[in-house]
């Protein structure tokens, strides 16, 4: 690839090991000073992503501020928000103040952006020492700078919702649209959501109705929130289950289903997905704990014949349709609303 391209992609950026991609970096230049087709953001407020959350939260025993370093601590030595035992990241808000003469994004100083790209690839700094958060959330108030470059994702915020809101949305809002594609290209009419009454479970249940399919299994960890997704409607069905336990699932869910979304932030719910889903039908994973050699090697052992799709956070048009979600089905805003507030 000539310089232009690489630079597009952000290897320029890469400082360890060289020739990789930024996803893949141990360490990436996170400094200020832009390119020509770079973007730079004011950042104001950083979206952990479940799977990375759970996981500090639990490793530093649920101590804020133990969770508050441990996240410093890898922005600093890593010049990026990459998770070291999840590899996972997150997403952020912030305000254009710089835009580069040749970037293509059509970003403009003063508009206010989340990104759609992965922490674990933009180059972060953090000059606030995150001190306005207390680490017992996944959204985190800091200050600092971020880069985007020519391949990279963001959406000017809505003026009608309140920014943590949107934040939440466009944080998870490859998951509707990656059901949503499913369900229409192979026509499924059965679907179960694995840790439905969640952000991105919700959604994934409100894009599957839109998108066509008929009987929708809502499958969640507790009596609470079966109440709760009961309470919104997006579900015909709500089972309770230990989504890491495959004979609890097949039990739980019954008839499998054509297509079974994984949206849990807990690793180990592979076997049960599959165990969800009947013969020829489709398996989204949508969760940054999934193991895929898991995945891969239980299909192989139960000799279950379904196709496994990695959803990847992007599909085009993924941030409008997320966001129309939330403002057009109650049952989505009323599951959002107060993990948001909380």
């Amino acid at each position: 690839m000539d310089a232009r391209a690489t630079r597009a992609l952000g290897l320029h950026r890469v400082l360890e090991p060289a020739g990789v991609l930024p996803q893949a970096a141990l360490r990436l230049d996170a400094g200020p000073e832009i390119g020509p087709n770079e973007v730079r953001i004011a950042v104001e407020r950083l979206n952990l992503d479940a799977a990375s959350f759970r996981q500090l939260s639990e490793s530093c025993g649920g101590d804020g501020d133990a969770v508050r370093a441990a996240v410093l601590d890898i922005v600093c030595s890593r010049g990026k928000m990459q998770n070291p035992v999840t590899g996972s990241g997150g997403m952020l808000l912030g305000v254009v103040d710089a835009v580069g003469e040749a970037s293509p994004l059509g970003l403009a100083v003063g508009d206010r952006v989340a990104t759609l790209v992965s922490l674990t690839l933009t180059p972060l700094r953090i000059t606030d020492g995150l001190a306005r958060w207390d680490g017992r959330a996944e959204q985190v108030p800091a200050e600092g700078t971020a880069i985007l470059f020519a391949r990279s994702l963001a959406a000017v915020l809505p003026g009608d919702l309140p920014d943590a809101v949107s934040l939440a949305v466009l944080d998870v809002c490859g998951a509707p649209a990656a059901t949503a594609r499913v369900v229409e290209r192979s026509g499924a009419r059965s679907v179960v959501v694995l840790g439905a009454a969640g952000k991105s479970g919700c959604l994934s249940l409100a894009a599957a109705r839109s998108a066509g399919a008929e009987l929708l299994t809502g499958l969640v960890r507790d009596d609470a929130e079966a109440a709760a997704l009961r309470q919104a409607g997006l579900a015909d069905r709500v089972v309770v289950a230990d989504a890491t336990d495959p004979l609890a699932v097949a039990a739980a869910v019954g008839d499998p289903a054509d297509l079974t979304v994984v949206c849990v932030d807990a690793p180990g719910a592979e076997h049960g997905a599959v165990l969800a889903t009947t013969d020829g039908g489709t398996v989204l994973f949508f969760s940054m704990a999934t193991s895929f050699a898991q995945a891969a090697l239980g299909a192989e052992g139960m000799a279950a014949d379904v196709t496994m799709l990695v959803g990847n956070g992007y599909t085009p048009g993924h941030a409008a349709l997320a966001l129309d979600l939330y403002r057009e089905v109650a049952g989505v805003r009323a599951l959002i609303d107060p993990r948001v507030h909380a």
